[in-house]
């Protein structure tokens, strides 16, 4: 008896690291397949993916200083993965829907258009870089205590404002139209369980105050979504 129930606990730890490991990319799902569907990334915010990749990158270094659980190492691997293919399918419809010839690279050095370059090859480049400085930084300072927490809690941070960027998009155009809702449902799914999953791990601080955090930006993006909608059909009955 007590052997079946330690290994049905064996099971349910691996099915929840499971989770943990492919469940941040699966609601980016739907808003690929709604991006290929409309030919239009503009309901999409591209700088969810720049949170995401500092966040992740900063995980990374941050697991060379404190080795937590290699669950949450792979997740940064498999998100950074994820959000490449987010922006180069954004990059692809975007220069197929493009009117203009100009185009933006990051070799213009042009903070307008910071995150907002023509070229994939220009996102890779930048979070090299990125990458290279962080692994420098670590490098020199990895025996200092404060300089890992620091890393941890700045990685968190990123990760928290995950969503921020959508809900300003969303903001600025008065509309969720061309964003997943399904990909706002499944972060809010997503950020529930992997916030208990922190708890209940003992996972640092950080960790849980951050998927609080998003959760509470989700809800937010939820709230948006019924209130410009509850526009939408009122101006349409007025218009009518």
């Amino acid at each position: 008896m007590q052997q079946d129930i330690e290994g049905s606990w064996t099971l349910l730890s691996w099915l929840a690291s499971c989770v943990m490991v492919f469940g941040g990319a699966l609601p980016y799902v739907p808003q690929y397949q709604e991006i290929q569907r409309s030919s239009n990334s503009d309901g999409f915010s591209t700088r969810v993916c720049l949170v995401l990749l500092i966040a992740n990158i900063l995980r990374i270094f941050f697991w060379i200083g404190k080795q937590f659980e290699l669950t949450l190492l792979l997740q940064s691997v498999v998100m950074i993965i994820t959000m490449f293919a987010m922006l180069h399918l954004c990059c692809m419809v975007q220069n197929t829907n493009r009117v203009s010839t100009k185009q933006h690279r990051l070799s213009d050095l042009d903070l307008r258009y910071f995150w907002k370059w023509s070229a994939f090859e220009d996102y890779l480049l930048f979070c090299f870089g990125f990458t290279v400085l962080c692994a420098v930084i670590t490098l020199l300072l990895l025996d200092s205590v404060v300089f890992v927490e620091t890393l941890g809690s700045l990685a968190v941070m990123f990760e928290a404002m995950l969503g921020l960027p959508q809900l300003l998009q969303n903001f600025h155009n008065r509309s969720t139209k061309g964003m997943s809702v399904k990909m706002v449902l499944l972060w809010t799914a997503g950020d529930v369980f992997k916030t208990t999953y922190f708890v209940m791990n003992e996972s640092p601080t950080q960790f849980w105050i951050c998927g609080s955090v998003q959760i509470l930006i989700d809800v937010a993006i939820l709230l948006q979504v019924l209130l410009y909608n509850f526009r939408s059909k009122h101006v349409i009955q007025y218009t009518v």
